[in-house]
């Protein structure tokens, strides 16, 4: 098939790129000239595991292609993917302002039939909206020309896009259509030979099937957390609680270890968005209201617990940071929990040294060069002359460590693990001040 994609974002350029791999020819358009430019010489915005040699491949078997021009992107294919961005608004809301763009666009533009499909994750009833504003410009131009919007969400994780995309458990698909439902399934044939997976559903139940699944993930999350937060104060390791509960096939070990609050792109920006949706329903919705709650809460959990090591006297003091990136096989710093630290960090007059092995280069964009914050090469720097160390990403460089040679190198042996990554006992044993989520250390630390 012949596939335009409007945005080489995460989402769209992972899209592109393993439809172009099982054989599809891909047009990849963006209105940023630079970002075309980059990847038409081979550079990789983003950072994804296996992203750049799947891009670099396929683009040298010419199945790949990317351009700024609109009227070629809407020429190109029958499938026209809309896979542009829906940054939060100031309410909560998903702006679709960039959706309605390429909607325009594509009314602007078509001359022949396109399925119009909804790739971005969009509020229930945004395919009207797209429909209407494609037909507003059809209308405006004098023509008619027949087209389809159907919705279908992406589920993919950040660090495994590639393999979600490839060997995910399902593809949701929102139509009515039977044509649009045979085009689909000649778009996901190669992904769908070996296990049936195209779930055909209502518009609007593929749009709210995307913010379910991120909802009920995230609470899973939350709710973890404020299992741990209990333990803590309980004098329980919820680690062997975790384990309990992970081993009931109804719950399951995906999703509940507690740590320092989610982050990234998806989660926090779907539950608000959920939460809105809602609110204009007027309708109270909570429980989601709960669990984005109790995930800020669970942000400024690293830095009481290294408030509390210093007895609140943080000024002067200089912290390592192992981990910048919201979860490790990313470079994505978007609500990340480092973020929230650092920043408490520097309000309360702290210095950070920090080491990520991808998210370097953005931590510098978003907060350029300052005196209290250094950016170091590896993890062995981040440490050297630091007070204390706060481990906020789990990357699994991270996961085996010396726990002697730490104690030696921080002034005053406190380590503030935000992922759980250590057993309590050794830090112990090796003399340091180890302080977990939901493992006791609060007693740990007193000893």
């Amino acid at each position: 098939m012949r596939i335009t994609i409007f945005g080489t974002g995460y989402v769209g350029l992972v899209t592109g790129a393993c439809l172009a791999d099982v054989g599809h020819e891909v047009l990849c358009m963006d209105v940023d000239e630079a970002r075309i430019t980059r990847l038409e010489a081979g550079e990789i915005p983003i950072y994804e595991p296996g992203l750049e040699r799947l891009v670099k491949a396929n683009v040298e078997a010419e199945r790949l292609q990317f351009t700024t021009d609109p009227t070629d992107a809407v020429a190109f294919g029958v499938l026209q993917f809309i896979a542009v961005g829906t940054p939060p608004d100031e309410d909560g809301s998903a702006d679709l302002r960039h959706v309605l763009a390429v909607a325009n666009t594509i009314g602007e533009q078509m001359y022949d039939y396109k399925v119009v499909v909804n790739k971005s994750t969009v509020p229930v009833g945004t395919a009207d909206r797209v429909g209407e504003a494609i037909a507003g410009r059809l209308e405006a131009r004098g023509v008619e020309v027949d087209f389809d919007v159907c919705s279908n969400p992406e589920f993919l994780k950040e660090g495994s896009a590639i393999d979600d995309f490839a060997h995910g458990p399902r593809i949701v698909v929102g139509t009515d259509s039977e044509r649009v439902r045979e085009l689909m399934r000649e778009c996901y044939a190669p992904y769908i030979r070996l296990q049936e997976k195209l779930m055909f559903m209502d518009v609007r139940a593929a749009e709210l099937t995307k913010y379910a699944a991120n909802a009920m993930l995230a609470t899973k999350i939350s709710f973890m957390n404020e299992i741990a937060n209990l333990a803590e104060r309980l004098g329980a390791d919820v680690e062997q609680v975790r384990r309990g509960i992970g081993s009931d096939p109804r719950i399951g070990y995906q999703f509940i270890y507690p740590g320092c609050g989610y982050g990234g792109s998806c989660f926090p920006k779907d539950l608000r968005a959920l939460a809105h949706t809602a609110e204009q329903l007027d309708y109270s919705a909570e429980l989601l209201n709960a669990v984005e709650a109790v995930n800020q809460r669970q942000k400024q959990a690293m830095f009481a617990k290294l408030r509390q090591a210093f007895d609140g006297k943080l000024e002067g003091k200089v912290i390592a940071l192992w981990g910048l990136a919201f979860k490790p096989d990313t470079d994505d710093m978007r609500d990340a929990p480092s973020r929230d630290l650092m920043e408490a960090l520097w309000a309360a007059g702290a210095r950070v040294q920090a080491y990520d092995p991808e998210a370097m280069k953005e931590c510098r964009r978003l907060y350029g060069e300052r005196d209290d914050l250094v950016l170091v090469a590896d993890r062995i720097q981040a440490v050297k002359g630091a007070d204390a160390l706060a481990v906020c990403t789990e990357w699994k460089e991270f996961r085996t460590v010396d726990f002697a040679w730490l104690k030696q190198q921080l002034a005053l042996p406190v380590v503030v693990d935000g992922r759980n990554l250590y057993d309590p006992s050794l830090m112990q044993q090796a003399g340091l001040l180890y302080y977990a989520v939901g493992r006791g250390d609060s007693l740990t630390a007193r000893e």
